[in-house]
């Protein structure tokens, strides 16, 4: 399908450029209650990374090693597991059913069933409320917008400058979700949250050899530390090399092919590091973060510098261009790299340009549904590495270089009895970081079996600045994991009594 619209149509309210999750969010909530008719412009699938490429396949590979190691850690279930490894190609076949097999039919269904159009093809802007659509067959279509246009373009991977490395050809993260053969050997570049995801379902799969080269003192650093130091004592204890503090100076691939994504994508690859070190594999990912995708988007057309993050303001309209018609969602502004903040931010973009089309003031509420307040270090993430890291808001660290008033605690959550339940020999750690002076949880860190769903209430914590007196009387459900927050807040009111 080239186009989910008529061929002759050029004008809409809203133009959507970028049709991933946050895209399709924006559109959806500046046209489901206002009258008022938008369009999704996209060249690749609609849905764009986290349905095809990132969290949703992700999650689908790292499912079943999360219910195999609880497994193997439960008497009644260990005797009939034991060492038997995953079944990789079924697990490859669960993969491919949840990302739809790379088929966005039903993600256009539901753009067209909710009044949002469709135009494939890459845009980009041309002027003031004005797109220019390269279509699929080479032809240029120019639209234009009577009110809004949002700019969701995303990130793509970084690749570090190293002589030879992109030369390479090295997987990125949309080989390594979309892998269809396990190498034997492969360094992971990068010790952030898509390397450790990736290093633990890579290792489960099969690959015999991992190395994982981090240029920083530990993996995860924007994390609370034990949780890196937690990660990289089971990376080391499954037979996985960390190398922490070292760089990848060069490489080289003697032979290179064509590949397409989650294939071998030539010979062996031998980097050398800056300690002297070559290391030789078959397969390297390059996990080290992503930059946005600003370049050839036209935004020099309507004044601004390409490249870079575009600056937002608290309704996400990009800051530098009149008449706020222009929004930027998503990695593009780069407030938070997460799929579940872009949305968060396409929600309120797509309220905001609503309210305006309609000439209604914006809630002037600093938590009304105008004005973006999550992304102000009080981001949510999950780490899906085994054991899970749930977290939101600042580390300790982050806190104290804001010139808080600085308290923490910390439990240890293999003490709790609903923790001892889920796993035999549980792993794990949970710390809570205050604001002493207003005496709310400003940061929260779970690692263990089964905190992903700990976060969401760190998040009401820390969003909704609920003060540790009226944590007192949070009462957890027993024997949940969730007793946690009983634990550290007994914890808190024993130190302050002392």
């Amino acid at each position: 399908m080239t186009a989910a619209v008529d061929p002759d149509r050029r004008e809409w309210d809203v133009i959507v450029v970028g049709g991933g999750a946050a895209g399709e969010n924006a559109a959806q909530y500046a046209t489901q209650f206002s009258g008022l008719r938008a369009v999704i412009v996209e060249a690749g699938l609609l849905g764009g990374e986290c349905s095809y490429w990132a969290c949703m396949p992700s999650k689908a590979l790292l499912r079943p090693v999360e219910v195999l190691a609880t497994g193997r850690d439960l008497p009644g279930v260990r005797s009939l597991v034991g060492n038997r490894p995953l079944d990789v190609q079924a697990v490859l076949a669960r993969r491919d059913e949840v990302v739809n097999h790379l088929d966005d039919s039903s993600q256009v269904d539901w753009a067209l069933g909710a009044g949002i159009d469709v135009v494939r093809g890459r845009g980009r802007l041309s002027g003031v409320r004005e797109v220019t659509v390269r279509t699929p067959d080479g032809a240029e279509r120019v639209l234009t917008a009577r009110h809004a246009v949002v700019l969701s373009t995303g990130s793509d991977p970084a690749i570090p400058p190293a002589p030879g490395l992109a030369q390479a050809r090295p997987w990125t993260s949309r080989d390594v979700t979309g892998l269809h053969e396990t190498p034997r050997r492969m360094v992971v570049v990068g010790g952030g949250v898509v390397a450790c995801e990736s290093v633990t379902w890579l290792h489960a799969l099969g690959v015999e050899e991992i190395t994982v080269v981090e240029g920083g003192p530990r993996l995860l650093a924007k994390n609370e530390p034990f949780a890196g130091d937690i990660i990289e004592s089971g990376f080391r204890a499954a037979g996985i090399t960390v190398r922490t503090q070292t760089k990848v100076t060069s490489a080289r691939r003697a032979e290179v092919n064509d590949a397409p994504v989650g294939r071998r994508h030539g010979g062996e690859v031998t980097l050398t590091l800056d300690n002297g070190e070559q290391i030789t594999a078959d397969e390297v990912l390059v996990a080290a973060g992503r930059r946005p995708n600003s370049e050839d988007i036209g935004l020099e057309t309507v004044g601004l510098k390409a490249g870079g993050h575009l600056p937002v303001d608290d309704h996400l309209t990009v800051e530098g261009v009149d008449g706020d018609w222009l929004y930027a969602i998503g990695d593009l502004c780069g407030r938070a790299l997460l799929t579940h903040m872009g949305k968060y931010q396409a929600r309120i973009a797509g309220e905001v340009i609503a309210a305006r089309a309609a000439g209604r003031p914006l809630d002037p509420d600093p938590f009304g549904r105008h004005t973006d307040v999550a992304d102000h270090d009080q981001a949510p993430q999950v780490t899906f590495t085994d054991p899970e890291i749930g977290s939101v808001g600042l580390t300790e660290q982050q806190a104290r270089d804001q010139g808080l008033d600085v308290e923490a605690v910390e439990y240890d959550l293999a003490a709790v009895a609903g923790s001892y339940l889920l796993r035999q020999n549980y792993l794990g750690r949970a710390k809570l970081v205050l604001d002493r002076q207003r005496d709310v949880v400003v940061g929260a860190t779970f690692v263990g079996a089964g905190v992903a769903e700990l976060t969401h209430s760190a998040t009401m914590a820390v969003v909704a600045r609920i003060p540790v007196p009226v944590l007192r009387h949070v009462v957890p459900s027993y024997p949940t994991v969730s007793e946690v927050w009983l634990r550290l807040i007994e914890e808190l009111g024993k130190r302050r009594q002392g």
